[in-house]
């Protein structure tokens, strides 16, 4: 073993630490538990309406009265958190329906804290399921195209957010990506009075192909261009941590890296530099694609997962977002 290793570690054999199953568990370096998932959730109106989602096998847009059969089965399980995508009627340019008091994601949050006091609810703050073109943002159309409105925007995410609040929601995560909007949720849901109400925010979001099937989930592929002016580029890692330390200049509590797997590089260094509580969101590509292999019989789906699911604990994830939730508490619970 070269000399500058054993300074830091001590000497084991590994071949007598892996003979017995209860010793390998007891000098385990990295544990999962059901305890650290959030499940998201697709809600709509309607009754009795689970619409399947062809891209994610197991994932559907629920009506509220499916929501809370859904969300029984994730509190059985031992899952102490959901995740919260609203698909509005009817869509238009200002996105009412993101901060209108009787929106789908209002009546859901209410329905939650009522049935599920104990059950933590973060609601995703964004614009895209809601507008009519698809975008984030309030968008400006002239002679030079189409381009975001960035300043404009805030007031409609900061918006959102309090009406989230107001319904109940015990977490606030934007996800839409433009500058200052941590600091204008932030401002907004203080001046309401929720100085107790933390902020998740989508610090380091890419733009990636492995959003493609969550796209059709929330019904929220943009009608022109992409989202490139105001996600990442994947190719940046240190932009990442500037991000990061923005979003937390601003006021976020908990800091999130998207999507999970193909850039748990970035998860390692916000972990390690900022400290702070992290999450990763195991997103819709990387689901469908074990989901996808699984049926073909290609993987061991269970193994698979719960070794991906490892992965993110071990680069720096205190809380993982995942499609897989239920199953994957399920299977830690069976052992």
């Amino acid at each position: 073993m070269h000399p500058s290793i054993l300074g830091q570690f001590p000497v084991v054999r590994p071949r007598r630490l892996r003979q017995s199953a209860a010793l390998r568990q007891l000098v385990r370096e990295t544990t999962l538990s059901a305890r650290q998932f959030v499940l998201p959730l697709f809600v709509r109106s309607g009754k009795k309406l689970r619409r399947p989602i062809a891209a994610m096998p197991g994932v559907a847009q629920l009506s509220l009265d499916e929501m809370l059969a859904d969300v029984t089965a994730a509190v059985e399980a031992g899952v102490p958190a959901v995740l919260l995508f609203g698909i509005p009627d009817t869509k238009d340019t200002k996105a009412s329906g993101a901060y209108a008091k009787n929106g789908i994601v209002q009546q859901a949050v209410r329905l939650l804290k009522r049935e599920y006091p104990d059950l933590l609810v973060v609601t995703d703050v964004c614009l895209c399921e809601y507008m009519a073109h698809g975008h984030c943002g309030l968008v400006q159309q002239d002679a030079r195209g189409a381009r975001i409105l960035n300043d404009p925007t805030l007031k409609l995410l900061a918006r959102s957010a309090v009406s989230h609040a107001e319904a109940g929601a015990d977490i606030i995560a934007p996800s839409d990506m433009m500058d200052g909007r941590v600091r204008a949720i932030r401002e907004a849901l203080d001046a309401a009075g929720f100085t107790e109400t933390p902020i998740m925010s989508y610090a380091a979001k890419f733009a990636s192909a492995f959003y493609g099937p969550f796209r059709e989930a929330a019904e929220s592929a943009p009608k022109f261009g992409d989202r490139r002016s105001y996600q990442m580029d994947a190719a940046n890692a240190n932009e990442a941590l500037r991000e990061v330390a923005l979003d937390i200049q601003e006021g976020a509590d908990i800091v999130m890296v998207k999507p999970a797997l193909a850039y748990l590089d970035i998860l390692w260094r916000v972990k390690s530099e900022f400290g702070l509580p992290t999450a990763a969101y195991n997103v819709s590509g990387e689901y469908s694609m074990i989901k996808a292999a699984a049926a073909q019989g290609w993987v061991d789906e269970r193994a698979l997962t719960l070794e991906t699911l490892l992965a993110l604990r071990r680069a720096g994830a205190d809380i993982i977002i995942t499609y897989h939730a239920v199953e994957a508490a399920r299977w830690l619970r069976a052992g």
